[in-house]
């Protein structure tokens, strides 16, 4: 990379809620399942593998992380509902924040994506309605996988409990030491199933029109304001669905941008720290490798962050099959403040300092992604 990189509005300061960012290339959440077992609690490899993705300044996005015993759907995911999960994540904001770094904590709730052998009493998981996924398989706490089950429809007067578990979830993410939180939003997961006219079919105040399928998702945004404070919470959304996991196959809605208009304008007014939003990899995608969406705008080749830009008037962060020059370009362009890198932060810890440099980037395992020990995980070498 030539000398001129810090000219490149990646690599410069962002003021993103209530935090001071000294760049904009952001770990986004990332599903490893290798919590400690039993009772799913983060441990010391989990806490060495996010100190060496952290840089002073940088924000971590953690990996999704369940809200309650309910909420779960993958082997060996952690919890944030014991004080022994509370405990192991400790560890972890300690060592990211002794190298520097910003990390907020992933709320997660699967919905209609679990399975009965992750429920208390062993009974169906819960949804918007009792729709099951119509391809794709769930998984099991033995990292088997088992057909989806027909879930059970949550009670209108059950809403505010799962609320309610957000937002201990939340308060739990404070005693734990991180710097805020992030509401998990997108993906095919219980508040995306809410959203989605496809696996919503109530007649109640949570399900017919967008702003009644949108309900649920206000509601855990303003209870988790409540715990920290607009400036130290986000949230993430994915508007073009995509069959890119289990979690996401059949889901989909005719109205993307009048439903994700919707939502975003209320996070808008809730004045949040930032708009996480995923780009789909399914999209067309261009020589130069930047991912635009035809099916959101008839005609027009655009990114959605581009398409909600004027929505949420916050910092957004993109994700989603980004690499150095379609990240800086859409930086630059003003369409996103930030970029979320996945995939590239498993194999590159020192991921900042390669792009900034442009150094090549090591190539990742699929094979280690979920589950093990350090291979895969804490094994792969900094750039010299």
């Amino acid at each position: 990379m030539t000398s001129n990189s810090q000219a490149f509005r990646l690599f410069q300061p962002l003021r993103v809620g209530a935090w001071q960012l000294a760049h904009r290339v952001v770990m986004a959440p990332l599903t490893r399942l290798r919590s400690a077992q039993p009772g799913d609690v983060p441990t010391p490899l989990m806490a060495r593998y996010y100190a060496q993705r952290a840089t002073p300044g940088g924000l971590i996005i953690s990996e999704a992380t369940q809200i309650s015993r309910e909420a779960q759907g993958y082997p060996q995911a952690p919890g944030i509902y014991t004080d022994d999960q509370v405990r192991g994540w400790k560890l972890v904001t300690d060592a990211v924040h002794a190298e520097g770094g910003l990390i907020v904590l992933q709320l997660w709730h699967v919905g209609r994506i679990s399975h009965s052998s992750f429920q208390p009493g062993g009974g169906p998981p819960v949804a918007p309605s009792p729709i099951a996924p119509r391809t794709g398989m769930a998984h099991t706490p033995t990292f088997e996988r088992a057909p989806f089950e027909t879930p059970r429809a949550l009670e209108t007067a059950e809403v505010p409990r799962v609320v309610a578990d957000y937002a201990r979830a939340a308060e739990l993410a404070q005693t734990a030491g991180f710097d805020g939180v992030e509401i998990h939003a997108a993906n095919g997961y219980l508040l995306d199933q809410f959203m989605r006219s496809a696996s919503n079919r109530r007649t109640d105040a949570y399900g017919g029109s967008i702003e009644n399928r949108c309900r649920i998702v206000e509601e855990v945004a303003r209870a988790v304001v409540g715990v920290w404070g607009p400036q130290r919470v986000g949230i993430r959304f994915s508007p073009v669905s995509t069959p890119a996991d289990d979690a996401e196959a059949d889901l989909h809605d005719p109205d993307p941008v009048g439903v994700f208009s919707h939502a975003l304008a209320a996070m808008d007014r809730l004045k949040l720290a930032y708009a996480h939003l995923v780009e789909a990899p399914s999209a067309h995608e261009t020589s130069t490798g930047r991912v635009y969406h035809k099916t959101m705008q008839a005609g027009q080749m655009r990114s959605v962050s581009e398409i909600f830009r004027g929505v949420f008037r916050g910092p957004i962060i993109a994700a989603g099959g980004y690499a150095r020059e379609n990240a800086v370009d859409e930086v630059e362009r003003g369409h996103a403040d930030a970029i979320a890198f996945g995939r590239w932060f498993i194999s590159n810890p020192d991921l900042v300092e390669r792009l900034r440099r442009g150094v090549d980037l090591a190539a990742f395992d699929r094979t280690t992604f979920y589950g093990g020990g350090e291979a895969g995980y804490t094994d792969y070498a900094r750039a010299t």
